[in-house]
């Protein structure tokens, strides 16, 4: 606990065998729950995490990353928890974060933490693709622009939420594909929740999960048109469901329902 504040951390899995459980193990004391995800894992992913002691559960098919992560956060809110953190088991970000994120919303201050692999300057000497880091850049300064906001990026996978802010915003509208995570953060923005960052430094290699130029080109368009949806929708001009109360009260019944099992 933190601030008498329940942790939990969560962990979307896909074939995570060989990397879960040095995550797991380097998970900090402060951690209450620990809750993993396996999107119907090719390997023995499952498996391992029940003999980690971590709360599994299994997918019956590969629904995908968002997906993955309302199952998280569905769990985690039944479980009790007050804080929920989000960490790849693919061991691409550190766990030794977790405390700190933790603490920054237990403080009251933010309601989202998220963990940049761009405040200082370790994206590239992490072993990030160029190409990447340029796609990064761009679509960081489109969204701040359009946004009204000022992060140094919007694509890292390791955030910090609220108990309020799970489930206030309307998860239930978003994408099962990567952009889901993108969504997180406009509608955050469109509730007026705090977004707070903290500097992560971060490594790939071989067995880090990491999507291809192609998927990664899909994700892109999609933060562009997820942009695009929100000034729309501000602006009135289109209705969109995933920044609107009615897609947020959806959202709100359905977490209040599972949360009520704790």
């Amino acid at each position: 606990m933190i601030n008498g504040k329940r942790i939990a951390v969560v962990m979307p899995a896909y074939n995570a065998e060989k990397t879960l459980e040095q995550t797991v193990r380097e998970l900090p004391s402060e951690v209450d729950i620990k809750i993993l995800v396996d999107d119907s894992s090719k390997d023995e992913t499952a498996q391992l995490s029940r003999k980690l002691g971590v709360l599994t559960f299994v997918h019956d098919a590969n629904y995908g990353y968002g997906r993955n992560q309302q199952t998280c956060y569905r769990e985690a809110l039944a479980a009790g928890a007050d804080i929920v953190v989000m960490v790849h088991p693919d061991y691409q970000y550190t766990p030794l974060l977790v405390a700190a994120m933790a603490s920054m919303v237990a403080s009251g201050i933010y309601d989202m933490v998220l963990a940049s692999r761009i405040l200082g300057g370790g994206a590239l000497k992490g072993g990030m693709p160029r190409y990447k880091y340029i796609a990064n850049r761009f679509l960081t300064a489109f969204q701040n622009l359009f946004l009204g906001v000022k992060l140094s990026e919007y694509h890292t996978g390791y955030r910090a939420f609220s108990r309020e802010l799970l489930q206030t915003l309307p998860l239930l509208e978003n994408s099962d594909d990567f952009v889901f995570d993108n969504q997180m953060i406009a509608q955050a923005v469109m509730f007026q929740f705090n977004i707070g960052e903290i500097s992560c430094p971060t490594k790939y290699f071989k067995e880090a999960s990491s999507i291809n130029f192609r998927r990664s080109v899909k994700y892109g368009l999609e933060v562009l048109g997820t942009t695009v949806s929100f000034v729309a929708h501000r602006l009135g001009w289109i209705h969109a469901a995933k920044f609107d109360s009615t897609g947020r009260k959806v959202t709100q019944r359905y977490y209040s329902d599972v949360a009520g099992r704790s």
